[in-house]
């Protein structure tokens, strides 16, 4: 594997809406290059466009004769050639949760379901998409990232398809289905003894070192630009409107803030009407440092060590954290955190009413989504929209031993008439209401 920078791809530059990066905290700007860090008060880098150049180029009209993908929101996005990847990323469905709804006693329910994206079934399709995107413009040949996992079957994937050399870390103890994700893909894959945190801090070493593309850290300002697609598709999908409610899981807190970033900038050039959106963020209790400083009323992260089956949430630094309690605050939203159990309930939930099988973090969506009703937090005509994010046959090991077996039975009628009258009997133990 190559260490070196420079590539031999090319491309014409075309207009770009955007000339630099710019510090969230102090707002020194920056030229666009490989970096994430102010130099001056080490605060976040993110892209900062030209929303007047994007809203004279712009309209409804031009975005749904885009491409069926991310990519029809090209100008939003952090590109400087029209060579971008794509490779059919986005534009997942938005479906009417109906039969969910109705178990939980509201009306107007969606789930925004990138269980099914391409090409690894998981919205860190969308972020790894844009990112190798800039990568390859910035001339890496190679490129990599730390993950708990979605982040590394996309990186994979995503690399292959464009012919960059791929080298991913990953904790070691990850769920089989993530890892098989990811070496099927043939990158250089290490699995590192320690939590995500401690794989990231070894990752920061490795950038520095190799001079590597790392999604995540060095590409991060362009990588978590991706997020806003979902933001943008939520909108064209209601039909140019925004929801009342959101609710996302948060692990470094960037896929929820970069949502929210989405709306206001649909907003801001004229897309959409203006309107006041609550966003509420679920964590899962054993890795709920969001959550906790949300509760105790923090304006700081204090990190915590990852224990729960939700993997791949289960970062207890987040990066981001501080702006997800800000968006939730300043929306009237709220941070919830829920437990294992609670997380596996929301994956049966999930697919027993409406068919998707999500991963963990779906799980602790639809779990907090459940408390929020229960609570009386989630007005039951408001428009909510739940985002779950990764599919549940990539941790299929949460949910076993919770879930039915099949009834065995011989090649016989008489030998399924009798499994089949042994199962309603069961089914109707089940609902019998309990004496006290």
């Amino acid at each position: 594997m190559t260490t070196a920078t420079t590539s031999t791809y090319s491309c014409e530059k075309v207009t770009t809406t955007f000339n630099s990066l710019k510090c969230k905290e102090c707002g020194t700007t920056y030229e666009p290059k490989a970096m994430h860090v102010c130099e001056l008060c080490f605060g976040p880098l993110e892209v900062d466009y030209d929303y007047d150049a994007i809203a004279s180029k712009v309209s409804r009209a031009t975005i749904e004769a885009g491409p069926l993908s991310i990519w029809r929101y090209r100008d939003f996005l952090p590109v400087q050639t029209d060579n971008y990847i794509d490779v059919g990323t986005g534009m997942t469905p938005l479906l009417k949760a109906n039969r969910l709804a109705k178990k939980l006693g509201i009306k107007n329910l969606y789930i925004k379901n990138d269980a099914i994206n391409m090409p690894t079934l998981s919205f860190k399709d969308r972020v790894v998409s844009v990112a190798l995107s800039r990568a390859r413009e910035l001339g890496f040949n190679t490129v990599a990232c730390a993950s708990t996992g979605n982040l590394a079957n996309s990186t994979a994937a995503i690399a292959a398809h464009a012919g960059l050399d791929c080298c991913v870390f990953i904790p070691s103890d990850l769920e089989a289905g993530k890892v098989l994700g990811t070496v099927i893909y043939a990158p250089k894959v290490f699995a590192v003894q320690g939590n995500y945190d401690q794989v990231n801090r070894l990752c920061s070493e490795v950038a520095n070192t190799h001079g590597w593309g790392f999604v995540n850290i060095n590409l991060r300002p362009y990588y978590s630009e991706g997020s806003k697609t979902l933001a943008y598709e939520t909108i064209e999908q209601l039909g140019w409107q925004l929801p009342d409610r959101v609710v996302a899981p948060l692990a470094s807190g960037s896929l929820f803030t970069k949502i929210y970033k989405g709306f206001q900038e649909f907003v801001k050039v004229g897309l959409v009407d203006e309107k006041s959106v609550r966003f509420s963020g679920a964590q899962a209790e054993g890795c709920s440092p969001i959550a906790s400083a949300f509760r105790e009323g923090r304006d700081f992260i204090a990190p915590v060590k990852p224990k729960t089956i939700a993997k791949s949430i289960a970062i207890g630094n987040p990066a981001d954290g501080v702006y997800a309690i800000d968006i939730a605050r300043k929306t009237n939203g709220s941070i919830e955190s829920v437990t294992d159990d609670e997380i596996i309930e929301g994956i049966k939930l999930l697919a027993e009413t409406e068919g998707i099988f999500t991963e963990t973090a779906g799980g602790t969506t639809i779990a907090v989504l459940k408390k929020l009703v229960e609570a009386g937090k989630i007005d039951p005509d408001e428009t909510t929209v739940a985002y779950i994010t990764g599919n549940g046959l990539k941790t299929q090991e949460a949910v076993q031993g919770y879930v039915g077996e099949p009834l065995q039975i011989e090649p016989k009628l008489s030998s399924f008439e009798r499994a089949l009258e042994r199962s309603q009997t069961l089914e109707r133990l089940e609902w019998q209401p309990v004496s006290v």
